[in-house]
Order: C-alpha cells, then sequence, then structure tokens
C-alpha cells in the first residue's frame, strides 16, 4: 500500500477566457486600407488612418472639438424642432424616424451650431451631423444655418459651415427645397457685410447641401478623399450613357477641375483656418 494515492481528476486550471487576450472592440479596420488600428491610436490621429492616411468620418462634436480653442465652445439655436408638416410616411412614419435620429445622437436635427475662439478670435461654426437622417437639410437644418449666417453678419463673426450630407430632405418636400435659396440668400447679405465664410466640404457632401451654401464660401475646403457631387454618379452614367472618370466627385477630381480651392489634411485643418482667418477676417 502506498504513502500517497493520486486524487482522480486533473488539477483545475485558469479558466479559458481568462487565458485569452481580450482584443474584441479593441480593434477597427480601415475601410481605405482594410488595415487592422488599434482604436485609441486612430483617435489620437484624429481618425486619420496613420497606414493610408484614410479619413473616417467623425461627428459634429467632434468635429467642434477638433477645431475650437481649447476645445471649448458654446452652442446656440439648440431648441428648434421640425413639426413634420406633411406628415410624411415612407417605409415609417418621418415623425418615428425623427424620434430614433434624436434619441441615437442627442441633437434635435442634423446641424449644431457653436460660437467659440480660433487662434484666439470668435468663431461660429455650423457642424452638420451625418448620423442625423444622412445629415439632410430640412426646415430645421436651414433655418440654424441662415440664423448662423445672419449673426456672423450682424456681430462681424467669421463663419465656417462643416457639410456632411446627403442632400434636401424628401420628407419635406417642397419646404426643404426652399433652404438652399433662404440660405443662398443669407450669404449673400453676409458677402456685402464683407464678414467672411469659409466652407468645409467632408465626405459625403451631395445633393442640395452642394448645389448651394457648400460651394458658396469665400474659400471652399475639402478634405482628402470625400465625395463632393450633386447626383450620384450611377445616375449621371445613366443620364449621359457614359462611364464617368476614375476619382470622379472626389475632392482630387474637383480640385483638379477648379471647384475647390484646397484640400487639407484634417491634422493640418485647424491652423489652416487660422492662418486664412488671419488673412480675410475684419
Amino acid at each position: 500500500m502506498s504513502w500517497f494515492q493520486k486524487e482522480k481528476g486533473t488539477i483545475a486550471s485558469t479558466r479559458e477566457e481568462e487565458k485569452t487576450v481580450r482584443t474584441e472592440g479593441l480593434f477597427t479596420k480601415c475601410d481605405g486600407c482594410r488595415a487592422a488600428i488599434y482604436k485609441k491610436d486612430l483617435e489620437s490621429n484624429l481618425k486619420v488612418c496613420p497606414k493610408c492616411g484614410y479619413h473616417c468620418r467623425i461627428n459634429a462634436a467632434e468635429r467642434l472639438e477638433i477645431l475650437f480653442d481649447d476645445h471649448k465652445y458654446q452652442v446656440l439655436d439648440q431648441n428648434m424642432i421640425t413639426t413634420d408638416p406633411l406628415k410624411f410616411v415612407d417605409r415609417e412614419p418621418y415623425a418615428k424616424k425623427l424620434a430614433a435620429a434624436q434619441d441615437a445622437t442627442g441633437l434635435n436635427d442634423a446641424v449644431v451650431n457653436a460660437l467659440g475662439t480660433m487662434g484666439g478670435r470668435p468663431t461660429q461654426i455650423s457642424a452638420m451631423e451625418y448620423s442625423f437622417i444622412g445629415g439632410s437639410m430640412g426646415s430645421v437644418v436651414g433655418e440654424m444655418i441662415t440664423l448662423a449666417v445672419e449673426r456672423s453678419a450682424k456681430e462681424r463673426i467669421p463663419l465656417i459651415i462643416v457639410s456632411a450630407s446627403g442632400g434636401a430632405r424628401m420628407h419635406e418636400g417642397t419646404l426643404s427645397l426652399m433652404q438652399m435659396g433662404k440660405v443662398s440668400a443669407a450669404l449673400c447679405r453676409l458677402d456685402e457685410a464683407r464678414v467672411p465664410y469659409i466652407s468645409i466640404l467632408t465626405d459625403p457632401t451631395t445633393g442640395g447641401v452642394t448645389a448651394s451654401y457648400a460651394m458658396l464660401g469665400d474659400l471652399n475646403i475639402a478634405e482628402p478623399g470625400a465625395l463632393i457631387g450633386f447626383a450620384g454618379p450611377r445616375v449621371i452614367e445613366q443620364t449621359i450613357r457614359q462611364k464617368l472618370p476614375k476619382g470622379f466627385q472626389r475632392s482630387e477630381f474637383l480640385l483638379q477641375h477648379g471647384m475647390l480651392d484646397a484640400i487639407v489634411d484634417r491634422r493640418e485643418l485647424r491652423n489652416y483656418l487660422i492662418n486664412a482667418l488671419s488673412f480675410c477676417a475684419p
């Protein structure tokens, strides 16, 4: 008989999930080069891929924090909400879609008006939120941007509009299309007041937004690789019955053909704008 007897069974090992390094949610895949990128590295690089320079989309709040001094700003005109004038219904009621977008973004509509400083200079920025029904321009967006334009003209504060939009919001019909003329007329008065307006076009900027205020800046700047146009390329090809050139409707193509003044990397945009305003601001 042995002095010791080995107990049956195996020694309990560390749980499998504890032995596995947890990486879920820590990495993301670049839409440009398809490389796996550590999320914190991407965020510290202003969501520009450190490998290929692809500019990921960012929301309005992130945009404002990047541009304003010390990441500080005052939000304006935030109490307006559309009344759903047409009681529009497609796959679901427009009112339900609005409520879902408001819950998801914490915004009343697809633009944020903010006042702060850039390089110590008081500046007003209207930043569009693409996550809110595709950044579409309805009556509230048009009214808020018009208020921003009029405020800049009255107080002689430079205005920057950051566009990210699928165009006019079909759910409000003619009322959404009227915003194109309304904002354009206000910008004409801003020009007469000799107050600078800089337009920044990001991915995507299309439809009625491109056809109005996005292309009316004293300086029109785009981010690299941004989709910018009025009608989609597929619609254009079907209309003209021709194959479009490679890179058509991307910011580089528009710069080459005289539709833009500059393409500026997001990491350099704030300093570029501060320098531009030092030349043209009152």
